[in-house]
């Protein structure tokens, strides 16, 4: 299949790609969450069931990366315990930079901006971390595990499609968000920048993999 089984670049470029997907991710999503004008659709559903069961967010974060890196064993149709762990210590360290990054932001006073720019903010986080996507899928060291589901997708089942990808991976947090506020009578996290991030992740990631550092290339394996 396109773009499959293909390693093109050195370990240490992967690891800039892994470092800069990294940092970016938790600034993009720190912004969106100090913003406070919706956030992306897989963190808004750990926000709605923290409502619903009344445990802590951060804790549904790291179970929810937890099932998508066992889920993407199957999907890879073999076992993979490096790949599973790698996964798993990235939410770790990506939980730890954006409770930085969101605490520096709100430092800042981004929670009090007027509503139009904290909307502009949340946007533009979304962007920021569909860049870092881009930047770690294709240097492939480690990701969040949710993400390698969206690169397993691509390359494994839809023949590259970045945007069918992306949309087939938002079920699983849209029920979850709709069968909680069916339960709560109340919707949580979700707003314009959600709204944004469901029609415009996979098609920013697909550009961002022509038009930054494209020489970046996807060094996926199955």
């Amino acid at each position: 299949m396109k773009g499959t089984n293909i390693i093109e670049n050195s370990l240490q470029t992967r690891i800039i790609g892994l470092v800069s997907g990294l940092l970016l991710s938790a600034l993009g999503n720190g912004l969106s969450i100090s913003a406070n004008m919706g956030s992306g659709l897989w963190t808004a559903s750990a926000v709605n069931l923290s409502k619903l069961l009344g445990w802590n967010t951060g804790l549904f974060l790291f179970i929810v990366g937890f099932i998508n890196a066992v889920t993407n064993q199957f999907l890879i149709r073999r076992i993979d315990g490096k790949r599973m762990f790698g996964e798993v210590l990235y939410v770790m360290f990506f939980s730890y930079f954006v409770n930085i990054f969101t605490n520096l932001l709100n430092n800042l006073g981004v929670p009090n901006f007027p509503i139009f720019t904290r909307t502009i903010l949340s946007c533009f986080g979304i962007i920021i971390f569909c860049i870092a996507i881009s930047l770690y899928q294709r240097a492939n060291i480690l990701m969040h595990p949710n993400d390698d589901t969206t690169n397993i997708l691509r390359f494994m089942y839809l023949n590259g499609n970045s945007t069918a990808a992306q949309l087939i991976d938002f079920i699983p947090p849209i029920v979850i968000i709709v069968v909680s506020s069916i339960v709560t009578q109340k919707i949580y996290s979700v707003n314009i920048a959600t709204i944004f991030s469901l029609f415009f992740n996979g098609v920013i990631i697909s550009k961002a993999d022509k038009w930054i550092w494209p020489t970046l290339k996807h060094n996926f394996k199955r």
